[in-house]
């Protein structure tokens, strides 16, 4: 008898070790797939939301890379030294596998030390609302530079991109909008191309708002109006030239007396620069009138005989 009642208690040791062992095992798996689950969800989460704004632009290796090597050799061949693939790889790296609502300055700047180049003197134009007028007029005037004809803004210019946590590290079917959150990998990058280009501004710079927005000419929540105008350097810069355009046929919402043109007006005199607004820059309504010959406003003042 003792014999068997030992044998009984040592099967009940040992279906109690097996027991806690079970137990034990089944803690730490509950454990572990709760964390893989919270990582998991946390990891996924960017890609679960539909954002509001368009996807990663397709093909966009083969875009940046195109239009870095159109830029470089066949309209500024002086910068033929730039490296078009690192440049590619470090926009890449800037927003790949990360959450797109958490991108820093830090991330693009690699990309900006390898894209920068020199700006001539006097030949910074800036603009606010007058985007496609701006744009036509610096191609067909080459005496000017905005922030899209520098190398940066021409290779990122109508192109979005967005990364993702998870494979494939980018998301083509939708991104952030700075309304949904501001750290997006758009809204950084043009903020700090937006503050490098006006840094680099030296002689006479140009700026061509919009004297037709009802809302005013001038906003202070502008790339220009809290980025650029911020980054001018006093001592490089001589003057501001303010080009205020109305559109062919008005409205005629805003005039350089106008509430905010007296208002930028006031903050670049407070930088100490001197300024001079002029309401629909001749050489930039000519452009206008191109699509518009016979308007009124677009007739040639004649001499009287």
């Amino acid at each position: 008898m003792p014999l068997q009642q030992g044998s009984a208690r040592a099967r009940q040791r040992t279906v109690l070790l097996v027991g806690i062992v079970v137990l034990l095992a089944a803690l730490v798996l509950a454990v572990v797939l709760a964390s893989l689950l919270t990582h998991g969800r946390h990891e996924l989460s960017p890609k679960m939301l539909k954002w509001k704004d368009r996807g990663t632009t397709k093909n966009l290796q083969e875009v940046i890379l195109g239009r870095c090597y159109n830029y470089i050799t066949a309209q500024h061949p002086e910068l033929g030294d730039k490296d078009c693939l690192k440049i590619w790889e470090s926009l890449k790296d800037a927003f790949i596998y990360k959450n797109p609502c958490n991108i820093t300055p830090e991330d693009y700047q690699p990309l900006m030390e390898l894209a920068s180049h020199p700006i001539p003197c006097n030949k910074s134009l800036f603009w606010s609302k007058t985007g496609d007028l701006v744009h036509r007029y610096t191609k067909s005037n080459q005496n000017f530079l905005t922030l899209e004809d520098t190398l940066l803004g021409y290779m990122a210019d109508r192109v979005s991109w967005c990364g993702d946590p998870s494979a494939p590290g980018i998301n083509y079917e939708s991104c952030p909008k700075r309304s949904e959150c501001e750290s997006n990998p758009g809204s950084v990058f043009w903020k700090m191309a937006s503050k490098m280009f006006a840094e680099a501004a030296c002689g006479v710079v140009q700026v061509m708002l919009n004297g037709s927005v009802e809302a005013g000419a001038f906003r202070s929540s502008s790339i220009f109006g809290s980025i650029e105008i911020f980054n001018l350097d006093p001592d490089k810069v001589s003057e501001v030239h303010i080009w205020l355009m109305q559109n062919i046929g008005g409205p005629q919402s805003e005039s350089c007396s106008g509430h905010s043109i007296q208002r930028l007006i006031s903050i670049l005199e407070e930088r100490n620069f001197k300024i001079i607004c002029e309401d629909n820059y001749r050489p930039v309504q000519l452009l206008q009138c191109v699509h518009n010959p016979d308007h009124m406003d677009c007739r040639l003042c004649t001499n009287s005989t």
